[in-house]
């Protein structure tokens, strides 16, 4: 089983190493010290189990494993922390198991064969956990490497194909998933315009009517208008009344 360690504490890392050399098949590929370069480790090394702190600079582990849970295959997750408080939304994020440090040696064994147990069965799993709380970053995945986009840097999310298209303020990524989903998730912050596409609210600037009789949103840093279709155009006017 190959293993990611992700704390930002030296000594910890330090000590589930040991403990993890003293387990049978356990093969440790990646030892880092935030959420974003676990995220990269799982991606180039496409990890079975990641032993996740969950106060971390930066993407805490929290996030870190919600963006886990759209990796396929979905590497297994144990947190590891000081802390018992954080217990809930460890689960919430589709953790497998919650070990607080120091961590002992038989409970580390317990979580190993909990994630053994998942990874044999993740094949079937087709669900990804209950993500409760939203996401500060969009995860683009590019020939083994990883790009995380603020959310408070995306204009807007076209869907083209299987893909949807982030247009942001670095440029534009592909990720792999639906805007639907992107919808529900971000509904505050986003909203549709057109069966195809989420623009960001506060990017709204007025609709225009051409001279065909369709209408386009014109967005604060986006040079083409987009198209609005027939029934989400009151909605986009309002809410840009509101603005």
């Amino acid at each position: 089983m190959k293993v990611v360690i992700a704390d930002d504490e030296p000594l910890a890392r330090e000590r589930l190493r040991t403990l993890l050399a003293e387990q049978p098949g356990i093969e440790l590929v990646a030892e880092v010290g935030d959420g974003h370069a676990a995220l990269h480790a799982c991606a180039e090394h496409d990890a079975d189990l990641v032993l996740l702190d969950i106060a971390m600079p930066g993407i805490d582990g929290l996030e870190a494993a919600r963006h886990l849970a759209a990796f396929e295959p979905r590497p297994a997750v144990v947190f590891c922390t000081a802390y018992d408080a954080h217990a809930l939304s460890a689960f919430e994020a589709a953790a497998v198991d919650y070990l607080v440090k120091p961590v002992r040696p038989e409970r580390l064994h317990a979580a190993l064969e909990r994630a053994r147990t998942f990874t044999i069965g993740r094949a079937h799993d087709s669900g990804g956990g209950s993500l409760h709380r939203n996401r500060t970053h969009l995860c683009a995945r590019l020939r083994g490497s990883l790009r995380l986009i603020p959310i408070e840097e995306v204009y807007y999310l076209q869907a083209e194909e299987k893909y949807v298209v982030v247009h942001h303020a670095r440029g534009e990524d592909l990720i792999e998933e639906s805007l639907k989903s992107l919808e529900q998730e971000f509904g505050e912050r986003f909203m549709r315009i057109h069966r195809n596409c989420l623009v960001a609210r506060h990017e709204l600037v007025e609709v225009r009517r051409d001279h065909d009789g369709h209408v386009h949103a014109v967005l604060r840093h986006v040079t083409t208008p987009l198209e609005v279709s027939r029934r989400c155009v009151a909605q986009v006017r309002e809410v840009i009344r509101q603005l």
